[in-house]
């Protein structure tokens, strides 16, 4: 993800994350001159991976739902902030909000994603 849509990682804590994205016309806007939906979700689902990997979980999503708040900027940066809910032995549920860079609420998620691995040198608590 970080390849095609060049989003960043800005934080890893224990149970969650923050990734964003430079939201540019050419690249991110729909027919309508706002930022895709798909574009936004796909930030929305970036943040997921590295959420199950900050508590040593390698996860894959077995579902995932987004609220769409608010239209998002063009030329602005675009954040996800995720936190773990439930951490259970093979299923993990990950909740998100994410913000433009005025601090505007956008959009909510909430996913639940199963636990295939453990990630080695990752502990559940740190």
């Amino acid at each position: 993800m970080s390849d095609f849509f060049h989003i960043s990682i800005d934080e890893i804590y224990c149970g969650g994350a923050q990734v964003s994205l430079h939201i540019e016309h050419d690249k991110h806007a729909n027919h309508r001159n706002v930022t895709h939906g798909g574009v936004l979700t796909a930030l929305a689902d970036s943040v997921l991976g590295v959420t199950g990997a900050s508590v040593g979980e390698a996860v894959v999503t077995a579902s995932f739902a987004m609220d769409f708040i608010s239209n998002v900027s063009m030329d602005g940066t675009v954040r996800m902030i995720s936190n773990i809910k439930h951490h259970g032995r093979s299923t993990m549920v990950i909740i998100g909000e994410m913000y433009d860079n005025k601090n505007r609420l956008l959009a909510t998620m909430m996913a639940s994603m199963v636990n295939v691995d453990k990630i080695e040198g990752i502990p559940s608590k740190w």
